[in-house]
């Protein structure tokens, strides 16, 4: 049996059998196919609709029941999720989705017995997880040496170790054996662990627990630019009082395994589909309702799914008290963009920024928001704040100045927009983006020609197969009157870029700068047809196409008052 089966597709033997019900069928089998469709699509809430329509008029069909299931569970709504397994799991005792969540039911409950009793009859969440759901119930029974020798059974599998032994070491710190969690944690028991912040935490714990506070000092100083977040200064700041701190990064046997499901669906993220890892996410919320990990993995799940309005109520989910908080705020303004309520999501980030003065991240989204709505003027004193509180030089920081720059520019500022790029480009040299902006700048400005020429060829070399580089490379060969050259480039952009509107327009200009008149008029009205509500029209003026048909390029710009084309070197 595959690890999971999430949302399958409805099986052909669901239609084959509503076409034997024919009071029935007609709307049987628009159910089915509604259903179907909400399937493909990931759409919960649809799914619930139809799905139950569906399952009303074939109330034994499994694979229905095991899609509403899924559903139900990316949903969050576990009561509802339940009672679809439990009617499950009458029909279908191998559905795995179903024993997943009837685990998490009596996870959820601290029933251990229940949960020992669901594995041994053969209930699965995958191997390394039935093993620490094991172990975590033995000890919720009170055994904790079968709980330890289900921990170390594991931890001598191929690749488990380190996750295994982690567990290993929680259980030990819950049950009050310090010493032994420190040694683990310590690497002295074992191999080296590379703790998350949260292990990071437990570890300092621990060591306060065993009356080491200047080693939880050292400890927390060592990774404190990785971690440093306000609640670990502060613990650092406790331990370095001598204050003695309890032992709660885990409190219960329930959290631990929500902790576990979580790892599994954090570390699958790159690898598996978003819909199955959700599965995991949502049944670590379930395990520990209150675990703000779980619930924000889920909610970053869900928009990447396209699910926004289900992302957006699962991000308000998470308390100003969690450390996760400015993230999932961040993500719930980042949902609201997606989902159109783009005014709603300034609003959120203002009142974030206003809330967290001194978070980069939180200043520098607003400042992105803006700018994707192309409200330049209001960006910048964002991204001012950003670069307020930046401290030293960081190659990392070449974005922050360059977005910046890129709001100066759009608003006129030039002195400014190029004192910024400058400083990107100083943070990091060969950033394509940088050098493509401010030589296209510098070409349009009909300025530093040979440096701006500099400057696109090298980020051309860096991306070669970016057609807006590339057509910046022929626009400062035409501004050079390198027509032949120009053509080659921006033919090449052309074929990169077909359906955008500047870059056809320019590759019409080059084509009549070199005598290919038909072909130069051809271009232009293909920009014409490719022009858009989206089109940025500060880059492209359709009325000057317009003229450029009537009378050609060279009278055109003789109208303009601007310099004629330059055909000294005989190119057409």
């Amino acid at each position: 049996m595959t690890l999971l089966r999430l949302l399958r597709p409805l099986a052909l033997v669901a239609l084959t059998a509503a076409a034997s019900l024919p009071v029935r069928a007609e709307n049987l089998s628009g159910a089915y196919l509604a259903a179907r469709q909400a399937d493909m699509s990931s759409d919960f809430s649809a799914y619930v609709e139809y799905g139950t329509r569906a399952l009303a008029l074939d109330p034994g069909n499994t694979d229905i029941m095991s899609s509403l299931l899924a559903a139900q569970v990316g949903l969050g709504n576990f009561d509802e999720a339940v009672a679809v397994a439990r009617r499950l799991e009458q029909v279908a005792p191998e559905d795995q989705v179903a024993g997943m969540v009837l685990l998490a039911e009596a996870v959820n409950h601290e029933d251990w017995a229940r949960v020992l009793e669901l594995q041994g009859r053969g209930y699965s969440v995958g191997g390394l997880l039935d093993g620490m759901v094991t172990a975590w119930a033995e000890l919720g029974t009170g055994r904790m040496s079968q709980a330890l020798a289900v921990f170390e059974e594991f931890a001598a599998k191929p690749g488990s170790e380190t996750f295994v032994l982690y567990h290993q070491a929680m259980a030990l710190a819950l049950v009050g054996d310090y010493g032994a969690a420190a040694r683990i944690l310590s690497g002295e028991a074992g191999p080296s662990l590379q703790l998350n912040r949260d292990g990071i935490v437990a570890y300092a714990q621990i060591l306060s627990q065993l009356e080491r506070n200047s080693d939880a000092v050292e400890m927390l100083d060592l990774v404190m630019p990785e971690v440093g977040d306000a609640a670990t200064k502060n613990l650092r700041d406790r331990l370095a009082a001598g204050e003695s701190l309890p032992f709660e990064a885990i409190a219960s046997p329930a959290q631990a395994i929500a902790e576990a499901f979580y790892a599994v669906a954090d570390s699958l993220v790159s690898e598996v589909d978003a819909s199955v890892i959700l599965l995991y996410s949502r049944v670590a919320e379930f395990c520990d309702p209150k675990f703000s990990y779980a619930i924000l993995l889920s909610a970053e799940l869900l928009e990447l799914m396209d699910r926004y309005p289900l992302a957006v109520e699962t991000y308000g989910r998470i308390k100003p008290d969690s450390p996760v908080y400015p993230q999932a705020a961040l993500g719930r303004a980042e949902a609201l963009r997606r989902w159109g309520k783009t005014e709603e999501a300034i609003g959120a980030l203002r009142v974030l920024a206003e809330a967290y003065p001194d978070n980069i991240l939180v200043q520098m989204s607003l400042g992105d928001t803006l700018r994707f709505e192309r409200r330049y003027g209001e960006a910048t004193p964002a991204y001012d704040a950003a670069v307020a509180l930046l401290e030293g030089d960081d190659p990392s920081q070449w974005s922050l100045y360059f977005y910046r720059g890129v709001t100066h520019e759009r608003v006129g500022r030039w002195e400014q927009a190029e004192a910024d790029f400058r400083k990107a480009l100083a943070l990091n040299p060969g950033e394509a983006r940088v050098l493509n902006y401010l030589g296209y700048s510098f070409v349009e400005m009909n300025r530093n020609l040979g440096e701006a020429l500099e400057m696109i060829e090298l980020a051309v070399r860096n991306r070669p197969n970016d057609g807006y580089i590339t057509d910046s490379l022929g626009w400062v060969y035409y501004r050079l009157g390198r027509y032949p050259e120009a053509v080659v480039q921006m033919e090449r952009a052309v074929e990169l870029l077909p359906l955008d509107p500047v870059v056809n327009d320019h590759l019409g200009d080059t084509l009549w700068a070199v005598g290919r008149r038909l072909e130069a008029r051809f271009q232009w009205k293909r920009a014409l047809s490719f022009i858009t509500d989206e089109t940025e029209m500060n880059e492209i003026d359709p009325d000057r196409i317009r003229r450029k048909l009537q009378i050609g390029l060279d009278a055109v710009l003789d109208e303009e008052g601007a310099p004629p084309l330059n055909r000294s070197d005989d190119n057409g």
